[in-house]
């Protein structure tokens, strides 16, 4: 049984999830429009450049966690996965899925978007574990705050050998796709790299690499 690592955004689905999130709260008017799209658009331009900070951004995307109670988020997330992420699920990737499942291996995303809007995917996909961002918690209630290492660029490679040391899996002839530069820390670590729809960095790096390319748009 390989581990079988995929990334979410533009990689499992042809758009940024934590974007989406963002432009679902403009549209039912949970934020203030002209300045939550204009950070929004802003922090996007930053992470598809490379030049994200991911502290400044999650501090500004969890808030809205913190401010609404647990239940209207769930409302809140439900209509999001039906109208913003299920519509731009990319169909090659559940082929790609399918295949690894077929093989018998272990299945997990590994995303730097946080674990509350994307813990729905992981059903979706029916993909066996989830690594994500952790939004805290307490009292029942988001705070606000990011728990731990956000799982971002390299905090993804700290966040994957954590989960290893607790689980009985290995990166013996382990796959990794992504479609992002931010990910290159974690694709060097395992046996198979592999970049889909790869940015412009990503896709120089794997060529140099020698590393696989797959168009999965």
């Amino acid at each position: 049984m390989a581990l079988a690592l995929f990334d979410l955004d533009e990689t499992l689905i042809a758009g940024d999830s934590d974007y989406e999130w963002g432009a679902h709260l403009v549209a039912k008017g949970i934020v203030d429009a002209e300045f939550y799209e204009s950070e929004n658009e802003r922090f996007y331009e930053e992470y598809l450049a490379g030049t994200l900070d991911v502290f400044e951004f999650l501090k500004f995307a969890l808030q809205p966690l913190a401010k609404n109670s647990f239940e209207e988020l769930c409302q809140l997330r439900d209509e999001y996965i039906e109208q913003r992420i299920k519509p731009i699920i990319k169909p090659k990737a559940m082929d790609l899925i399918s295949k690894h499942r077929e093989a018998g291996d272990h299945l997990v995303i590994i995303t730097a978007t946080n674990r509350f809007i994307t813990e729905p995917t992981k059903d979706i996909f029916d993909i066996h574990d989830l690594i994500a961002t952790e939004p805290e918690m307490k009292n029942g209630s988001f705070t606000g705050e990011v728990l731990g290492t956000p799982s971002f660029g390299q905090g993804k490679v700290t966040r994957l050998k954590e989960w290893l040391e607790n689980t009985n899996h290995s990166l013996e002839g382990s796959y990794f796709y992504s479609d992002s530069r931010n990910d290159i820390p974690l694709l060097e670590l395992v046996t198979h790299p592999i970049a889909v729809d790869a940015d412009e960095k990503l896709s120089e790096h794997a060529e140099k690499c020698n590393w696989q390319q797959l168009k999965l748009k």
